[in-house]
This record gives structure tokens, sequence and C-alpha cells, in this order.
């Protein structure tokens, strides 16, 4: 996901100006080029080398735990791998260039996101799930 993450980001790069647009998918889908030196949304922009940093520690952090791990729960190392791979994709821009590409825009909304973006939602999404079947089996218990 990491190497995917980051050959879309060097297209856009190489083929697109920063501000540029092209629908896809009307309504749906569009590609614009955005330079996020923030966090999500935008957020504390101007701070993206020291978010580099906290993409380092948080995949330190994440492979740490799963190391002193000693239950097998498959979906939760799916959705943490979907999580470092997503730190890792960002982490490297923001450590490199001190911002990220992002370059979709999916219906109408302000939101521009990437790759990376998106596996570390999935990589949430499943983690969730995850923690609410666990818990459901653990009352059953």
């Amino acid at each position: 996901m990491t190497v995917v993450d980051q050959i879309t980001k060097l297209i856009v790069r190489l083929n697109m100006q920063v501000g540029d647009t092209h629908p896809f998918r009307q309504g749906i889908l569009q590609f614009t080029y955005y330079q996020n030196s923030g966090a999500a949304r935008s957020s504390f922009q101007g701070n993206g080398r020291l978010f580099g940093v906290i993409a380092v520690a948080f995949i330190t952090i994440v492979i740490f735990y799963r190391n002193k791990q000693t239950s097998n729960h498959r979906w939760m190392d799916v959705g943490l791998a979907f999580l470092v791979a997503g730190a890792a994709g960002n982490g490297v821009e923001r450590l490199l260039f001190g911002k990220v590409t992002d370059f979709l825009q999916f219906g109408s909304g302000q939101g521009i996101m990437n790759i990376a973006d998106l596996s570390i939602n999935v990589g949430l999404l499943v983690v969730f799930i995850q923690q609410i079947v666990l818990s459901k089996l653990r009352k059953k218990a």
C-alpha cells in the first residue's frame, strides 16, 4: 500500500500543478493537486516534518505493541497493517518534503486526500470493528 501511495503521489507531482483539478467521475471523484504541510483537514499547517517524526514514533509503537501480543487476531493485524502503511506513506513525504501530496477529492466536499489517508481510514475502521467483535466475544465468555 505504501508503494502504491508513493507512486500515485509521484504521478500527480509530475503531471499536475498545485491547484489543478481534473474531473474523473462527475460528482463522484476528481483529482485536485494540493500540498498539505499540516495534519488531517489541513490543520496545524507548517508542521509537516514534526508530523513525519510522529509517524515514525507511531509506527515504532505499533510494531512494538504487535510484537508483545501473544494472541492471534488476524483482523487486528490487518487493521494495524493498513494504519502502518498509511503512516509510512505520509511519513516519508513529511520527512523528505515537509508536506504531503493530496489529490483525491470525493463528491463536492472540501476534503482532499491520498492513498495513505485512505489506508489509515480503512485501518481505523477494521481495528474499530475488531474491537467491537472482541468485546462481544469477551462478554459471552
